[in-house]
């Protein structure tokens, strides 16, 4: 009797810490994208918003729109130990680091978090807009 409740008080254990559903579906929802690939000459048809912002390598694009597109995957559920957008205990820490390391561990890439996040066609300084815009945010 002592073995199968210990198995039951592990697996709900398990259950309740490790159930990542939730945050894999909003993770997997943010970076669904339809994206139409094509070779030089054929017609894709029309191409996605996303697509548009990447053929034009002279637009910088809104704080708002790098962090959704991006940034929000993990810093709005916290996945892999990104500190929550907003929440002040979480960044009061890295904000001790200065922006400058900020934009740097971004950059470079920093534990869980890979060079640029999810951001792989971010300029460096739209990685300083989106580490500015979520400094302000807190």
């Amino acid at each position: 009797m002592k073995k199968i409740t210990s198995l039951i008080i592990i697996a709900l254990s398990l259950a309740i810490f490790f159930n990542g559903k939730k945050y894999d579906e909003l993770v997997i929802s943010r970076l669904d994208m339809s994206v139409a690939v094509c070779l030089e000459g054929q017609d894709c048809g029309k191409a996605t918003p996303i697509m548009a912002v990447v053929a034009n390598d002279n637009v910088v694009r809104s704080a708002d729109i790098i962090y959704s597109s991006g940034c929000a995957a993990c810093h709005d559920a916290g996945v892999a130990g990104a500190p929550m957008t907003g929440n002040k205990s979480q960044w009061k820490s890295r904000q001790a680091k200065g922006y400058e390391t900020l934009v740097n561990s971004v950059w470079n890439g920093m534990n869980g978090m890979p060079a640029k996040g999810l951001c792989i066609d971010c300029t460096k300084e739209e990685i300083e807009i989106a580490v500015q815009y979520m400094l302000d945010v807190i």
